[in-house]
């Protein structure tokens, strides 16, 4: 993930009906933790990634993947 925003996976937490602080509990995190990475202000691990990901119904392509330009 680079340093732009994470529009992706803001757009999965709303589709999902979750707030931040829902999605947060959901995965053992922080509503800080989860502002930060749609923020694009914080590289989550790969475990972190992969609990959104499961937690969203996405892949990991879908939420986190960048496309080479």
């Amino acid at each position: 993930m680079n340093e732009s925003k994470n529009l992706r996976m803001k757009a999965a937490r709303v589709a999902a009906d979750m707030s931040q602080t829902d999605l947060a509990r959901a995965v053992g995190s922080t509503r800080q933790t989860i502002g930060l990475i749609e923020a694009g202000g914080y590289n989550p691990t790969l475990k972190l990634c992969i609990v959104i990901c499961k937690t969203l119904g996405c892949t990991l392509d879908n939420l986190f993947w960048e496309e080479e330009r």
